[in-house]
């Protein structure tokens, strides 16, 4: 597909949109109840959707946006039937930011004939910018990605996940934990940040070595997945398969990090 997009002011778009949450961090209370948990999330994902639409649409009219519903299984196993569009997850790390915990950001991916093209994933309270063009590279700010280079797994750091909002597999649970029990096995330190994005551009960064998920979570991993593969991190299904759209498992890493995952487990995740 040809178009002109000035990526660029996309990703200044992105960075206003962050920072506009950076005046009221920790100021509200941390909601105590289910219902006022879910009302501030609600609220979050409104204001930042909105946020960026205002922003993104008047340099980019004609592309189109497609919900991010992260609590829709189904909508998650197969790319929107169009030929490119929006997906973002406008604030991953909502939790994080409600609780009044570091770890929140502003993310942004856009899908061209159902693949990942161009992705944003922003901190702003570390206002560090990360984000890939499908063939052009990786970045952080204008400087390139690039892995980790450890060889020795005891001083690798892995990082778990799980997709706590779908549970789309009937043993999830079992299948969490054996994702974890298999990590704590390989490497010598494990641990779980919570953002999926930010974690995945974490892999292309160099600051994490490998990250496994076990079920399904297509949405969350796009913008992430896209900066991690163009820094040269393996994209994988969580049982070593070459990932497709829809596979409920994800493995990315080093190449060194995963060959070790892989030949000390026998993961049948």
């Amino acid at each position: 597909m040809r178009m002109d997009i000035d990526y660029q002011c996309i990703i200044d778009k992105v960075r206003e949109v962050g920072t506009l949450f950076l005046p009221d961090f920790r100021k509200k209370a941390i909601p105590q109840t289910p219902d006022s948990f879910m009302a501030d999330l609600e609220s979050i994902e409104k204001r930042s959707l909105n946020a960026l639409q205002e922003r993104i649409n008047p340099i980019a009219s004609r592309i189109d946006w497609v919900d991010d519903n992260e609590f829709d299984g189904e909508s998650q196993r197969t790319p929107a039937p169009l030929a490119q569009y929006w997906l973002c997850d406008t604030m991953d790390g909502a939790v994080q930011y409600i609780q009044h915990l570091a770890g929140w950001t502003i993310n942004l991916v856009l899908i061209q004939q159902g693949r990942p093209h161009f992705a944003v994933v922003y901190d702003p309270l570390q206002d560090e910018m990360f984000w890939a063009l499908e063939g052009q590279g990786a970045y952080l700010g204008q400087t390139k990605l690039e892995l980790s280079r450890k060889t020795d797994p005891l001083h690798m750091l892995a990082v778990w996940e799980y997709g706590h909002q779908l549970k789309t597999d009937a043993h999830w649970q079992t299948k969490s934990e054996k994702a974890f029990s298999a990590l704590l096995g390989a490497f010598g330190v494990v641990r779980n940040y919570g953002p999926h994005g930010l974690q995945l551009a974490y892999v292309g960064a160099g600051r994490i070595d490998l990250f496994l998920q076990a079920d399904l979570d297509t949405h969350n991993w796009l913008a992430g997945m896209l900066i991690a593969q163009e820094a040269g991190a393996l994209i994988l299904s969580s049982d070593g398969k070459p990932w497709t759209w829809g596979t409920p498992g994800l493995l990315v890493g080093t190449p060194t990090a995963v060959n070790t995952f892989l030949t000390s487990t026998n993961p049948q995740l």
